[in-house]
């Protein structure tokens, strides 16, 4: 053990490092200028020197041990900027925001930026002074950013979430495998790693993927001493959670499986007195920004959520973690769980559990894996809900209003999101998580009657005159539109520009999306026909097999009776010498029995 880390049995020894140019002091003389602290966390000096010293590394890190410190402060030490891979959009916004804050020049590249915009931002990777350039592994097979990354100077590759390269991870995308053409374009650059779940399978995989070479592996020490798990078998779940929350001061978060129910148990909650708000997907982004203030500053105690909540959160005075729901692998309930007591106070994470949940979570399983002819289904609804031909919309994204598709066709939304994962998994498409999506202009009508439009109608001359010099294919597919570049080309307002462009959308002349807040879904190959669609049967036996794998590995934990709980799951993440916690309710029980 040094520095709470401890090195997978096939990694380097701390003692193999190679020894860097830069000094102790340089490193704490750059954290101290740019973020204000005289010291490192336990477990990051190791992992920032391995980065500076040029050498593949590959960090697991529990959420919230300060994963971002490990690309930024190495970068800024390094001459070229860092490429940072993330499928997150929310993230790569909060980063980018978290890093301007700091004067340091950041950009990120996701679906909700205009092709200009995106070029424009690559240019200034190329020749201006950028050093943190974070992009969705998708960005990486577009012919833009191909030709521009050669051109940049590189001085690293991080890779975040990198469990979603190996296909026996939780979250496989294959979208991740995208990232060997920057290895391939940087072969001397050196990648960086990230993950806060993968077992020694995964880790393997990750490191076959990204081609790494004399790695050093460091995996940090995934105990949590502060943190007391409890499953709590009970009758009446809504009155053991009220009974928890009445035992426990501070703030907590309770994670429910479906939206109805965390709206359902807020209110429940607000009628007994507990000062709690609901989060989900379904809520606008407004509200839930202000739900997440609220819960942040404490005005909210409570905050009852899907798993869409949580991802990038930082409040360490999390006094509890509640789940009603089982969760369907040890992954997602660690990386959840562990979102309580980062302030090193006690804490508890507790999973209620009511009659057999084994039952149950093995037909929910079924629902994640729909029969092939099902997927087929999906598929062709969803190309004809976004208007795609036949052999059209390669590298197209599109703007995916969920709720109204699911509506429109009928679907069953759970089963239906199931199979476009399917679907992305076997490379036709890629679902992003929902941001902040730019507005969006196709022309319905040919060159010639759009020249008659033109004559007939003056007013709306300028605007048209805009997109067709400023966006180029928007005769063929949606363009993204920047409407502060139209009113600054025509001379209009903002307000202006919009209402001509909704006038030219109710006289058909024009197909337009206004600028929204949706999932965005990127169709990676043109469209087939039905019967054309290959769903490998193989891949999608092995990944149900997994889930079955990762399923009851879950039931392990809440049936367990004598083991440790914190020592089962840091096992699970291929933490062999784990000790007993002395604080989880196994531990407790023992220590009681003992007496």
């Amino acid at each position: 053990m040094l520095g709470g880390l401890f090195i997978y049995p096939y990694g380097q020894q701390v003692s193999d490092l190679q020894t860097n140019s830069h000094s102790e002091q340089e490193v704490i003389a750059t954290l101290r200028k740019y973020w204000g602290y005289e010291s490192l966390r336990p477990g990051q000096a190791e992992v920032i020197d391995s980065v500076l010293a040029g050498r593949d590394t590959l960090a697991l890190m529990p959420t919230g041990a300060g994963k971002s410190l490990l690309y930024q402060l190495p970068t800024l030490m390094m001459d070229g900027l860092c490429i940072v891979v993330t499928p997150l959009v929310a993230l790569m916004k909060d980063q980018t925001e978290s890093l301007r804050r700091l004067h340091i020049n950041a950009v990120a590249l996701h679906g909700g930026m205009s092709e200009r915009h995106i070029e424009m931002a690559l240019d200034n990777c190329v020749y201006g002074d950028v050093k943190f350039l974070f992009i969705s592994p998708e960005r990486i097979a577009s012919h833009l950013f191909a030709l521009r990354m050669r051109l940049m100077r590189v001085a690293l590759i991080t890779v975040d979430e990198a469990h979603c390269i190996s296909q026996w991870g939780y979250d496989f995308r294959p979208s991740y495998l995208n990232i060997k053409a920057l290895r391939e374009a940087h072969p001397d650059t050196p990648c960086l790693a990230l993950t806060a779940s993968a077992t020694e399978r995964v880790a393997e995989d990750i490191m076959h993927h990204l081609r790494f070479e004399s790695p050093n592996i460091f995996r940090s020490d995934f105990s949590r001493p502060n943190l007391s798990f409890v499953v709590r078998q009970t009758e009446n779940r809504r009155e053991q959670l009220l009974h928890i929350i009445g035992s426990v001061a501070g703030s907590g978060i309770v994670y429910a499986r479906t939206r109805e129910m965390t709206e359902q148990l807020a209110e429940w909650l607000r009628s007994e007195g507990v000062d709690a708000t609901h989060y989900h997907a379904g809520l606008s982004p407004m509200e839930r920004s202000m739900r997440q203030d609220d819960w942040l500053s404490g005005r909210v105690r409570v905050m009852v959520a899907t798993n869409a909540f949580g991802m990038g959160i930082d409040k360490p005075d999390v006094r509890f973690v509640i789940h009603y729901d089982t969760p369907s692998s040890p992954e997602s309930y660690y990386q959840e769980a562990g979102r309580a007591g980062r302030d090193g106070k006690r804490s508890y994470a507790v999973l209620l559990t009511e009659g057999n949940e084994e039952s149950g979570a093995m037909r929910r399983l079924s629902s994640e894996f729909p029969e092939n002819e099902y997927i087929k289904e999906v598929y062709t609804k969803l190309c004809n809900y976004l208007q795609i031909g036949y052999g059209e919309g390669e590298m197209a994204t599109f703007v995916l209003d969920f709720e109204d598709f699911t509506s429109r066709y009928k679907l069953f939304r759970p089963t239906a999101w199931n199979a476009l994962k399917i679907l992305q998994q076997n490379g036709y498409l890629s679902l992003t998580d929902e941001g902040e999506n730019p507005a969006r202009v196709m022309f319905c009508v040919s060159r010639d009657d759009l020249y008659t439009v033109r004559i007939e109608r003056r007013e709306l001359d300028g605007v048209l005159r805009a997109l067709m010099r400023l966006y180029t294919g928007i005769f063929t597919q949606l363009r993204s539109i920047d409407v502060q570049e139209i009113a600054l080309h025509t001379g209009y307002t903002e307000d202006m520009v919009r209402e001509q462009l909704k006038q030219l959308w109710r006289m058909h002349v024009i197909r337009y999306v206004p600028k929204n807040y949706s999932p965005l879904v990127m169709f990676l190959l043109p469209r087939e026909q039905e019967k054309d669609l290959f769903i490998s049967a193989d891949s999608t036996h092995r990944r149900r097999e997994m889930a079955v794998e990762r399923l009851e590995s879950m039931m392990r934990y809440l049936n367990n009776t004598d083991e440790c709980r914190s020592r089962l799951l840091q096992n699970y993440f291929g933490q062999q010498d784990a000790v007993d916690c002395g604080v989880c309710d196994i531990c407790l029980a023992r220590r009681k029995r003992d007496k």
